[in-house]
């Protein structure tokens, strides 16, 4: 069976909150299914392997208009594009007119969607929930789940050095915001408590923002850059089984975050500026609070409050 799900958020987060979804479409029809994302999910990075997921097609859109599926005519290009595929079903997670209107051109039986016209406060967990209750009588309980070979999981130990009698811990030092990126000496004395416990290894992740690299070089240019390997200048598709070989992470809410936790990968997340939501949907979310505040969002604005010693001894709890 030929199955598209449409989710076109922008970010790697959210392809990732989503899976569980597409999962349990899986399940339900017992066929993969195929995926309409847009080119900055980077889903080709992380679900080439996953079993549950067939095709990755990008939906080429963006604010300029100038994109192969902008506009009236793009709209006819991704018309034509879809029916290439012979799809029998499709799932819209979102309420847009334009979407109906192409799976119906695109000649799919079978039309699957939130409420047309009904855009506002869609809860990124809960709506989705509701939907394939509503339509489908699933309930969907899972976290999300990203698939790694054993061979590439083997080769990454062989390449890195990683000694499993050893701490290997994942530190997503980026984030797609400055108000998200923890300061490096919050980082840097999380690594001096945790050295002086145990013998560890520290795989920096981060991206090629300025700022991002200002972060790295601050912790590299320190008595700990023996014990750190920066991934700065490798692609997700190459980091995963890295991030699979660790016993944990800690990560500011960043790609990193939910990559590492769908990985099964027990997962601290520093919660400085955004909802809670995208730190705690997954049972191997460890979120951590600025100081002074019972609950996170957009404008809080608490990245300076970020204890270190919280972090330690969650990360003590979790691996005792």
């Amino acid at each position: 069976m030929k199955i598209l799900a449409i989710q076109n958020r922008m970010g790697i987060g959210d392809t990732v909150i989503f899976l569980p979804f597409i999962k349990a479409l899986y399940k339900k029809f017992n066929s993969p299914i195929s995926l309409l994302v847009k080119e900055s999910s980077k889903a080709d990075q992380y679900l080439f392997q996953t079993n549950y997921i067939d095709k990755i097609l990008i939906l080429e859109r963006d604010s300029n208009n100038d994109s192969r599926h902008s506009g009236l005519l793009g709209s006819f290009n991704l018309i034509n594009d879809l029916k290439k595929y012979n799809f029998e079903k499709i799932f819209i997670f979102n309420s847009s007119l334009r979407f109906n209107l192409i799976a119906r051109f695109s000649n799919i039986p079978e039309i699957y969607q939130y409420p047309l016209f009904n855009k506002n406060k869609q809860h990124i967990t809960d709506t989705p929930k509701k939907f394939l209750k509503d339509k489908l009588d699933i309930n969907v309980n899972e976290d999300p789940d990203i698939q790694i070979s054993d061979e590439l999981i083997s080769e990454a130990i062989k390449k890195f050095q990683i000694n499993k009698n050893e701490l290997n811990i994942l530190m997503g030092i980026g984030g797609s915001g400055p108000t998200k990126r923890i300061p490096s000496r919050i980082f840097l004395d999380v690594i001096d408590k945790i050295l002086k416990i145990k013998k560890c290894k520290f795989f920096l992740a981060t991206g090629k923002n300025n700022e991002e690299q200002i972060i790295l070089n601050e912790i590299l240019n320190t008595k700990y850059r023996n014990f750190c390997v920066p991934l700065d200048k490798f692609s997700i598709r190459k980091t995963l089984p890295i991030i699979k070989n660790c016993n944990l992470s800690i990560c500011n809410d960043s790609s990193f975050s939910h990559l590492s936790a769908a990985l099964g990968i027990k997962t601290i997340t520093l919660m400085a500026d955004t909802p809670l939501i995208y730190g705690n949907y997954s049972s191997n979310m460890f979120p951590i609070l600025p100081d002074g505040e019972a609950i996170v969002g957009h404008n809080t604005l608490g990245k300076e409050k970020i204890n270190s010693e919280k972090i330690f001894n969650k990360l003590i709890e979790i691996t005792n």
